[in-house]
């Protein structure tokens, strides 16, 4: 199957290339609303086409997309890879394990290897804040972030907006259609050392949500309210009418030092639980970003329950919302009409 971008409703986002003037995607903080929005509108064709037998297009043919991983993720790597595959790009994982980083070699000296090698776009993960950011800078071509440090994963935030925006729907909450005004998010977990949290906070409170946070005082950064967040360390207090509870594991990986007494007592204190869930609005919707740490800071019971988890339903539309960012970044430099060069902001 040859699938073309679907042109956008006329007057609803800027003309052209305008509608989303950005070369690459690092994070959600610089974009505005109307940006956000046009991914996800863009993500909407690629849901549907995933959901056909066949899931393949041309669009992206004779492109090239590396995928540089220097922080492991299997499944935001299978995500990526699965995406630029189903849009007809050639694509090449390259694994933290097998880079020349191990040998020496610095990031900038590996950004413009992969420069050199004339990449159409790149996809970075990696463990150091900001290290997106730098290889963005030394390339010719679109660079997109999976993940940099305790910074941004955008594409996981424009995801869980998709999975929000579908399953509200499937709800009839159709006053959420154009965005999550009003809407009670809370977020619950290791804030602190989150870029999910980050970049969900940025992108929710951008599409008008109310979001509340909530983490053991060492677990919760400082003037986390200057992004929009309401800050809650007792977790019944946080989930008091809550339409959505995003729970996030611990990072233990990321820890130097004891954060928490032990997991049993972070679970009785942080834990989402049949008899916690209560405290939440009627039917409120449940996410986690994975990989789940059942038991501790989510039960089993509550990550499958039932039309109120949509975790598996992130999963799917990860891959969506990823074909649309791939095919929206290369628009340019595949001279797709209204996209020309030089309109980068």
């Amino acid at each position: 199957m040859t699938a073309t971008p679907t042109p956008t409703p006329a007057g609803r986002y800027p003309a052209g290339g305008q509608a989303f003037p950005h070369r690459d995607l690092t994070g959600i903080g610089h974009l505005e609303t109307h940006e956000i929005m046009f991914l996800l509108d863009e993500a909407e064709q690629w849901v549907a086409l995933n959901r056909q037998p066949s899931k393949h297009t041309d669009v992206l043919s004779g492109l090239t997309i590396i995928n540089a991983f220097f922080e492991n993720s299997t499944r935001t790597l299978l995500s990526f890879e699965i995406a630029g595959k189903r849009l007809g790009a050639d694509v090449v994982n390259m694994q933290a394990a097998q880079s020349s980083l191990k040998k020496g070699e610095t990031l900038i000296d590996t950004a413009v290897t992969l420069n050199a090698m004339r990449a159409d776009a790149i996809v970075i993960r990696h463990a150091s804040s900001g290290a997106v950011q730098l290889i963005a800078d030394k390339v010719d071509c679109p660079v997109l972030n999976a993940g940099d440090g305790q910074h941004e994963h955008p594409t996981q935030a424009l995801l869980d907006a998709l999975a929000l925006r579908y399953a509200l729907k499937e709800k009839g909450r159709s006053e959420f259609a154009e965005g999550f005004w009003g809407l009670k998010v809370t977020i619950c977990g290791d804030i602190l050392h989150s870029r999910v949290a980050r970049s969900n906070i940025l992108c929710l409170t951008a599409l008008g949500a109310e979001v509340r946070v909530c983490a053991p005082p060492a677990l919760m950064p400082d003037g986390i309210e200057t992004m929009g967040a309401a800050a809650f360390t007792d977790f019944d207090s946080a989930l008091d009418g809550a339409d959505v509870v995003m729970m996030l594991r611990l990072q233990n990986e990321r820890m130097s030092g004891q954060f928490i007494p032990s997991p049993r007592e972070y679970r009785h204190l942080y834990g989402l639980t049949a008899g916690r869930l209560e405290r939440a609005a009627p039917q409120a919707l449940i996410m986690h970003p994975g990989p789940m740490n059942r038991g501790v800071e989510i039960d089993s019971d509550i990550a499958d329950l039932a039309d109120s988890s949509i975790i598996t339903r992130q999963v799917e539309m990860g891959v969506a919302i990823r074909m649309a960012c791939l095919e929206v970044l290369t628009r340019r430099a595949r001279g797709v009409d209204g996209w020309s060069a030089g309109e980068w902001a």
